[in-house]
């Protein structure tokens, strides 16, 4: 008991003399994009077993949520799968005095997925935009079954659905009978329910689905490596100002020893780790 007391007081006095002082916790926000979400919610669970004192928080809801989170200071990171557009990088300037720090964190080759009964799992890219822009509607237009197209989408705050609208459709509008689905996960559940269902997504999504070749060449880690894919599209990482402290030894670990996860979530890592 003595010992206890006197170990006690010396910590007392230590402790007021500032000898030492326990690692104030730290927090770290993440939002934006839902691509990333498995991937960042991976890192988060990694960085926090070596990192005790440090929580970080992860939410999905859209890249352009995610911009809008990190403009309001509501959001440390903002998770993209697109580069800012002009008119958020000037709203960032105006409110926060800043035009942003872009970070690329991983590469990913942007599947187009069908149901995997469906005999179609070739598609032209030409063929994949007239799909998307409602002008083929059935299945035997492009070999498969006499079946009407069900066509997914993500929703307009989601970077996927800017991505694949300007590098896919060129720019041109979706087709009116498309239908948006919130998430990439309930699309991916909607395309395994729906036989004549077609929609998009990240590479890291979608084990239960068929993945399909695009001019016959497969989303494969080697074939995005290799820019052989047609649909390809970095993902980022942004921060309003310089990152500092703890937020920046999390964004130097993602580019090092985080580019392990990039490549175990399904996504292909910038650099290889050894």
């Amino acid at each position: 008991m003595k010992k206890l007391i006197l170990f006690l007081l010396l910590s007392f006095i230590l402790l007021k003399c500032g000898w030492f002082r326990l690692a104030a916790p730290v927090s770290i926000r993440l939002k934006g994009s839902d691509t990333m979400l498995i991937l960042a919610s991976h890192w988060a669970e990694t960085y926090m077993k070596l990192k005790p004192n440090v929580a970080i928080y992860v939410e999905g809801g859209g890249t352009e949520k995610g911009v809008e989170a990190l403009i309001q200071g509501r959001a440390d990171i903002c998770l993209a799968s697109r580069p800012l557009r002009a008119r958020e990088i000037m709203t960032m300037a105006q409110k926060a005095g800043v035009i942003g720090i872009q970070f690329l964190v991983a590469k990913d080759g942007l599947s187009l997925y069908v149901h995997p009964s469906n005999p179609v799992q070739d598609i032209r890219l030409e063929d994949v935009k007239k799909i998307f822009r409602g002008e083929i509607t059935n299945w035997s237009q492009v070999g498969g079954n006499d079946e009407p197209i069900l066509v997914l989408i993500r929703p307009p705050n989601s970077g996927t659905h800017l991505y694949f609208k300007e590098h896919v459709l060129n720019g041109e509008a979706y087709g009116s009978c498309a239908q948006t689905i919130a998430t990439t996960s309930r699309l991916v559940e909607a395309v395994i329910k729906n036989r004549e269902a077609v929609g998009y997504g990240g590479s890291a999504y979608g084990a239960e689905v068929t993945h399909c070749k695009i001019n016959g060449v497969e989303p494969t880690v080697e074939n995005v490596q290799n820019d052989s894919y047609p649909i390809i599209r970095y993902l980022y990482l942004f921060t309003t100002n310089t990152p500092r402290g703890e937020l920046k030894s999390f964004i130097d670990w993602i580019l090092k020893d985080g580019q392990k996860i990039v490549r175990e979530v399904g996504y292909i890592p910038l650099w290889e780790q050894h």
